[in-house]
């Protein structure tokens, strides 16, 4: 039977088990937070960005979450930083080019501040700069690739929570727990 894990990632947390990184660094894997043998991330959230990651024992199961060529649509609340004017909005939803090619059309909406947990470490606030949130949905997996898009049309991503993955979210689910779907 196919064993499938939904973790809270919270901000400052690598995306592994293992850091490889520079001889005795202290950064945080998952390995604090989860130990249950056999099971790997499908796909992978950035160090500083927050929320769903889903995590199975099934080779498969996991391509199929983490391949662009599927099509499955992850969800994110952005914060970011600026007014979103609806053609700043239309750029993203076309899609725009990034160094590493064009991203495909995405589902954006501006919505009110969500009721999120308080983020550690807190995000850099400016008082004389407004911030906006963002619900974007995307359906590929760029590297960084929410984070680009929306510095490209000139709203640079504040904080960013992966919200949902397919059928999967993070309803009940508090920073740094996880559980079985």
């Amino acid at each position: 039977m196919t064993r499938v894990i939904l973790f809270n990632k919270p901000a400052d947390v690598l995306s592994q088990f293992t850091d490889k990184g520079t001889e005795g660094s202290a950064r945080r894997t998952l390995s604090e937070f989860i130990d249950v043998p056999g099971v790997y991330p499908a796909g992978r959230l950035d160090r500083d960005s927050e929320g769903l990651l889903v995590l199975t024992d099934n080779g498969r199961l996991q391509a199929k979450i983490s391949n662009p060529k599927f099509r499955s649509p992850k969800t994110y609340l952005a914060q970011v930083e600026g007014v979103p004017s609806e053609d700043r909005i239309d750029q993203l939803r076309r899609g725009i080019t990034l160094k590493d090619g064009p991203t495909r059309e995405a589902e954006v909406e501006v919505i009110a501040a969500p009721d999120l947990w308080p983020r550690v470490p807190p995000v850099r606030v400016r008082k004389t700069v407004p911030d906006a949130w963002l619900r974007l949905t995307i359906r590929e997996g760029k590297n960084r690739q929410v984070r680009r898009m929306t510095a490209h049309v000139g709203l640079p991503c504040l904080r960013l929570v992966r919200w949902s993955v397919g059928e999967w979210s993070l309803d009940g689910i508090a920073p740094g727990t996880w559980r079985d779907a």
